[in-house]
């Protein structure tokens, strides 16, 4: 008989060591180290061939692999399709993470009754019983005469169930739950999650079946479990959505079947999850009466642009260090941009509080919001409204000049799509031809720029 081997394990970042300690060196948390027993190597030897859905090597040269019998098909939302690249591709493994209560079984029970009219699939549900499954979808008058439930935590028998049942999508709800029989600690560690996530990819992968996992996340927002789950996964993409907002962003993180940080936009109803077909409106929906610190933004989100009113508040600091408060911006960024405001643009705002707010609860992420966040800076500092019809965009650099971004013609047909008629842009993305309506001007320094609007 062998002798089973142990192992001390970070429950949070998965690093592991020869003994227990009481923090973990890598990640510096404390009392997150556990002992966890290992099964014998030998037993999941013949399990572990065949991950990537070949049962045996062969060598093939690449334009002779038949890519006919792999289609995508829809999920039923054209906004989940996009953050997934066009449809779900058979046989890929897609995690899906989330706060709890931002509505993700609500979405994967709505698309899985949908689906369920066209293709055999197969429901997974750990955390919750049938009967509550079943109350949730009657709440949300859904059709649920074609789908099929199953109540399970076993790793291996949910893939024997699925084995017979021959599903073309199964949803597994969720992976924190999961276990297997042959590693010896608590479901939701890091080794029954890790085993467990390889386990369910290496049978999608095999079967060709469509595999939708969901992950729970930690505190700070992050998928929990160790970094090697997402790694073997195909797509991670995150619901995001505050409690007091019924509406919802879904953004893809990692997709190996088309582009990453593409955000889809759903809101949150008595029947469930609604696609929202232009976000940009959602995001807009402005005061009719002209105030200063606000003006509207273009972002590139995956494959499309979307607009974002940025607002900002400039007022006199009491304290000997005052505040440099961002939400939904890079907070580091907005000293940088205070740091050359100073130097080139010859606003001293050291003695000033200064608050950012991107407008709908958007996290944003590249640097085209520079020249937007700046003016709404000077514009609260100044207390001088700007036009209601101007959008801005560009990357400002640190010796005050505005850099190109790139789709900067498709921002600029978006803006002009919604009734904006003055443009502020790099000069290197003002486009050749006039827009029709629209005035476009084009700077190259931050002080062109303040000069174009003060």
């Amino acid at each position: 008989m062998a002798k089973n081997k142990t192992a001390f394990v970070c429950n949070d970042c998965g690093a592991d060591f020869p003994r227990w300690q009481g923090q973990c060196s890598e990640c510096k948390a404390w009392n997150t180290i556990s002992e966890i027993r290992l099964g014998a190597a030998p037993k999941r030897t013949d399990n572990l061939s065949g991950y990537a859905g070949q049962t045996q090597a062969q060598v093939q040269v690449l334009n002779a692999i038949d890519l006919s019998d792999l289609p995508r098909f829809s999920s039923g939302f054209a906004e989940f399709d996009r953050v997934l690249g066009g449809g779900i591709v058979p046989g890929s493994a897609i995690l899906i993470g989330g706060e709890p209560g931002a509505g993700k079984s609500t979405l994967l029970l709505q698309t899985m009754c949908a689906l369920a009219e066209q293709m055999n699939a197969l429901y997974i549900t750990g955390e919750e019983s049938l009967q509550q499954v079943a109350m949730r979808a009657n709440r949300l008058e859904l059709k649920t005469d074609k789908l099929k439930m199953l109540s399970e935590t076993s790793v291996e028998n949910i893939c024997n169930i699925a084995d017979r049942e021959k599903p073309k999508i199964m949803v597994i709800d969720s992976i924190q739950v999961m276990h297997m029989g042959d590693i010896q600690s608590a479901p939701g560690s890091v080794s029954q999650v890790r085993e467990s996530a390889a386990y369910l990819t290496r049978f999608a992968k095999q079967n060709h079946v469509a595999m939708l996992i969901v992950g729970h996340v930690t505190k700070d927002g992050s998928l929990a479990g160790p970094k090697v789950l997402e790694h073997c996964i195909d797509c991670s993409i995150m619901l995001e959505g505050s409690t007091d907002s019924r509406f919802r962003t879904l953004r893809g993180n990692k997709n190996r079947f088309g582009a990453v940080n593409e955000l889809g936009v759903f809101a949150m109803t008595g029947q469930g999850l609604k696609e929202v077909k232009n976000p940009s409106a959602i995001f807009l929906s402005r005061q009719e009466e002209q105030t200063s610190g606000s003006v509207v933004m273009v972002l590139w989100e995956g494959t499309r642009p979307l607009l974002v009113e940025v607002q900002a508040l400039v007022d006199y600091s009491a304290l000997a260090n005052p505040r440099r408060v961002a939400v939904g911006a890079d907070q580091n960024r907005l000293s940088m941009l205070l740091a050359v405001l100073h130097r080139h643009g010859g606003l001293q705002m050291n003695d000033q509080d200064v608050f950012i707010n991107v407008v709908g609860g958007v996290k944003v992420t590249e640097t085209s919001v520079d020249l937007a966040l700046l003016l709404a800076m000077v514009s609260s500092f100044r207390d001088r409204a700007f036009p209601r019809d101007l959008v801005a965009f560009g990357e400002i650099g640190l010796s005050g000049e505005i850099r190109p971004v790139p789709s900067g013609q498709e921002r600029i047909n978006e803006a002009a799509k919604h009734g904006f008629r003055k443009a502020i842009v790099p000069m290197a993305n003002k486009p050749k031809e006039a827009i029709e309506g629209m005035e476009i001007i084009g700077v190259n320094t931050l002080a062109q720029a303040l000069e174009a609007i003060l």
